[in-house]
């Protein structure tokens, strides 16, 4: 069985974040002194990892500030930001420009629009939220998520859904999809065989990410949970059986 990534376009190294030192050490005082909410109460910083340039609201980020819903962050070459808000967990890969729009209060994401660059998020539990893309549309409520924007291919969006139950639209195409381990989908630029939304790969995200962004707000992965882990082709299943269909060639059948 293959439970290794898959890369297209990004380096082993940026997949190896949850091996460093640093964030190994971060990670364990950010559990140890009591996650988000003690954060919050303790007026600290909800950053557990800063590393190399990142724009907060177009200023310089620096570790002792806050991000809140309503931010805009930006990544340069070689820099990555992992936070925590409210029970949701973000990795900020490089070369990444995103906002996560406020909802009901200031730890609460509404939306994650990313509009170039990649992130790794692990959403709690809670009302419905939205990643937005230029091309595709996903409504989540607790889940493990990658998604990537790739400007290279008139911003063709990349989104894996790693494990919970999310909706997915690129225009007028949507399904519901539900998986244990990677189901992931193409927001295409323009139609592929009439379809704007369309199957994919496993592609640029490791199990070990989605795991440790789990722990920083107290949570498991569905494959945790089980015990064992599937095949990583992007189907999302965790057993394979004949016929299986990806969700988005199901569509409007």
């Amino acid at each position: 069985m293959s439970h290794r990534h898959t890369l297209e376009g990004r380096s082993e190294s940026e997949l190896l974040w949850t091996q460093r030192r640093s964030f190994l050490q971060a990670a364990s005082l950010w559990t140890a002194m009591g996650g988000y909410a003690a954060a919050q109460a303790q007026n600290r910083s909800n950053i557990v990892e800063l590393v190399g340039d990142v724009l907060l609201n177009g200023q310089r980020m620096l570790p002792a500030h806050t991000i809140q819903s309503g931010d805009a962050i930006s990544t340069g070459p070689g820099s990555s930001v992992i936070f925590v808000l409210g029970n949701s967990s973000f990795q900020v890969r490089q070369n990444t420009r995103m906002v996560v729009e406020r909802g009901a209060s200031l730890n609460i994401v509404s939306v994650l629009r990313l509009l170039t660059g990649a992130v790794v998020s692990v959403w709690g539990k809670g009302s419905t939220r939205r990643i937005v893309t230029p091309t595709i549309t996903v409504g989540i409520r607790g889940t493990g998520t990658y998604t990537e924007v790739l400007p290279e291919q008139n911003y063709r969006s990349y989104f894996c859904n790693c494990y919970g139950t999310v909706d997915v639209q690129a225009g007028k195409d949507q399904t519901v999809s539900q998986s244990d381990y990677h189901q992931s989908f193409w927001g295409e630029a323009a139609p592929k065989g009439g379809r704007l939304l369309t199957s994919a790969k496993a592609i640029n995200h490791s199990d070990e990410e989605l795991e440790y962004l789990a722990r920083l707000v107290d949570q498991r992965t569905n494959w945790q949970i089980l015990g064992r882990k599937g095949v990583k082709n992007g189907m999302g299943y965790m057993d394979e059986q004949p016929g299986q269909k990806h969700p988005a060639e199901l569509m409007g059948k």
